[in-house]
């Protein structure tokens, strides 16, 4: 069994165990979301990529990687140093992420001038509506989709016409072409991700960016995932016309925080 289907087979049982009908009548009576897609648009008017900058403690395919970060300070150096949206890893059995730390999240920029909130995409396998629901009710501007774990296309275009009836964003994750064809096959696509992650081998290659923008209309924004680690990397993807990068490792296991946000993300020091 490959780490997706356990990963599947895991949040199942977590699904199972949600009150869709309670999750939803909160959900109803929750804060707006704020406009995450805006957010990243900026890169249409700057050389440089907006960085979504994510809150990591660990990874199936890495393990550890920052087990002990304080995520809410991290969260403020990112919003800090130039990131345009945070992502939260919420699995907990194997990310070692939280809900809380979205809802935190969330309660603290409820306090905060509508100029100064960072949007936030919940980063989970969502599978059912219920997490939708769930997502909303924590904070969340937008969710996740990710085509390899959602192989019922007719589930996959329900799921985003929820999120978006719910005021979410949806990232809709690709890997290769034929997740890609299927996306563009959503009604009202507005954000791909292309996880540069092969699936199988969890090598990681730039070149599937590369190679999988060009298929995409560019009224649909398109984030690219995994394997950015410097300001080189940035400037090579920069070429290839994405609106955003998404980054984690780099950025929770840098010795300097801030300066690393600050160079992938091109904000002047």
């Amino acid at each position: 069994m490959s780490i997706l289907e356990k990963i599947i087979e895991h949040k199942k049982m977590e699904i199972a165990a949600l009150d869709a009908s309670a999750l939803r009548r909160a959900a109803d009576s929750a804060p707006p979301p704020r406009d995450f897609l805006a957010a990243l648009k900026r890169r249409r008017f700057s050389p440089r990529p907006s960085l979504i900058a994510e809150l990591k403690r660990a990874s199936p395919s890495k393990g550890l990687l920052a087990p002990h970060l304080d995520l809410l300070q991290v969260a403020d150096l990112y919003t800090q140093n130039g990131a345009s949206a945070i992502s939260v890893l919420t699995d907990e059995k194997f990310f070692m992420g939280s809900l809380s730390t979205l809802r935190e999240l969330r309660a603290r920029n409820l306090k905060l001038e509508t100029s100064h909130v960072t949007p936030l995409l919940r980063k989970d396998f969502i599978l059912h509506e219920s997490q939708l629901y769930e997502s909303r009710v924590n904070g969340a501007d937008a969710i996740l989709l990710i085509a390899a774990a959602l192989t019922d296309n007719v589930l996959f275009v329900d799921l985003h016409a929820c999120a978006l009836n719910l005021g979410l964003t949806a990232l809709v994750e690709v890997h290769d072409e034929a997740e890609t064809e299927r996306a563009l096959k959503i009604p009202n696509i507005q954000l791909i991700g292309i996880n540069n992650r092969n699936l199988a081998t969890f090598d990681v290659s730039l070149e599937t960016t590369e190679c999988l923008r060009p298929m995409i209309p560019p009224e649909i924004a398109v984030v690219t995932e995994s394997g950015i680690f410097t300001a080189d990397d940035v400037d090579r993807l920069a070429k290839a016309n994405v609106d955003a990068i998404l980054v984690g490792e780099a950025l929770v296991t840098a010795d300097d925080i801030p300066a690393k946000v600050r160079e992938l993300s091109g904000a002047i020091p």
